[in-house]
């Protein structure tokens, strides 16, 4: 079964850190993404930039809103999906990516959230 991963992390936190704070911590995440990579299970990784419009119908029309998770604390940084047999599996290989692995990501905020997926098409 396939599973969706999204990485988060709280904005705030992150803009915080001097500019090579965080550049040692994103060095220190590409060796967990190759631990993640050589457990065979991942399908696809995708990095997310912070800038983001949403798109819904109101009335009829389509319409665009600026930042829709603005009343948050939190943004997506990642998304990535997986093959496990079960939820369990998931959690473990998962748990392999950086969100989860870098201990500083406690203190910016990262978490994981892992989503069964029911329909995959690429």
């Amino acid at each position: 079964m396939k599973y969706l991963c999204i990485g988060y992390l709280n904005p705030e936190k992150m803009d915080a850190r001097p500019k090579e704070e965080i550049e040692a911590v994103m060095k220190e995440c590409a060796l967990h993404m190759e631990e993640l990579d050589k457990s065979g299970s991942l399908i696809l990784d995708a990095g997310v930039r912070a800038e983001v419009k949403g798109v819904q119908r109101e009335n009829g029309r389509i319409a665009v809103l600026d930042d829709p998770s603005a009343n948050t604390n939190e943004r997506i940084g990642s998304v990535f999906f997986i093959e496990a047999d079960n939820i369990e599996e998931a959690i473990r290989i998962a748990s392999l990516h950086p969100t989860i692995q870098v201990a500083e990501g406690e203190r910016l905020g990262w978490r994981l959230e892992i989503r069964p997926v029911h329909y995959f098409k690429n």
